[in-house]
């Protein structure tokens, strides 16, 4: 395998904004507001000084993204094929228009307060070719923040076309796993603590004021 330690990597970020919020009332959790923002800026504000460029990645009309000034791309694998689907289309858009990227690290949309050096810390364990780089924290792996090496897409097109699973882990145990672990805050704090029900948004609300973010 290539050692990618001596070479900088090239690193799109893409905003994984394709959950149905379910547990939200069906709202697009992307755009609930927080502290008069919506999530999704939180987000892609978090991420862009981490990487070389940002995108969405969100499924039916881009246009309610428009403010944020982003790029935005669909699955493009059909049905809700879960967070896989979504890497791989943040792989093949970096291939059609980002082509120096080697990486692409994903963050969910309703996360607003992970790591200001995820991407820093995930691209240093990512020391060969086809290593995945994933977060995990307080004793738990979070396959959506990752880093993903855009050589892995032709595999992960076959995977999502013939796998009878869509779960994130089972397409990444078939390669290097580099697990990096994040601290707790001093409070206990997950810094991936993310934002499922009106009681969570409640409570991130709380952190703003507190000055977590």
């Amino acid at each position: 395998m290539t050692d990618l330690t001596a070479g900088k990597k090239t690193i799109l970020g893409v905003v994984l904004a394709g959950g149905q919020s379910r547990r939200m009332g069906g709202t697009d959790k992307a755009l609930v507001p927080l502290a008069g923002r919506p999530l999704i800026a939180h987000v892609a504000g978090r991420l862009a000084p981490q990487v070389d460029a940002v995108a969405i990645n969100a499924n039916g009309d881009p246009a309610r993204f428009e403010e944020t000034a982003l790029p935005v791309f669909a699955d493009t694998v059909a049905g809700h094929a879960g967070p896989l689907a979504g890497v791989l289309a943040a792989m093949d858009h970096a291939a059609r228009h980002h082509p120096s990227v080697t990486h692409v690290a994903t963050a969910a949309t309703d996360t607003p307060f992970f790591p200001e050096d995820l991407v820093a810390r995930l691209s240093a364990a990512a020391t060969t070719a086809n290593t995945i780089a994933m977060a995990t924290s307080d004793g738990h792996r979070h396959p959506v923040f990752a880093l993903w090496p855009v050589a892995l897409a032709d595999d992960l097109g076959d995977w999502l076309e013939t796998s009878d699973t869509l779960k994130v882990m089972a397409f990444v145990q078939r390669h290097h796993l580099a697990e990096v672990d994040f601290p707790v805050g001093r409070d206990g704090t997950d810094p991936f603590f993310n934002i499922n029900t009106p009681d969570d948004l409640a409570r991130a609300e709380t952190f703003m004021r507190q000055g977590a973010a």
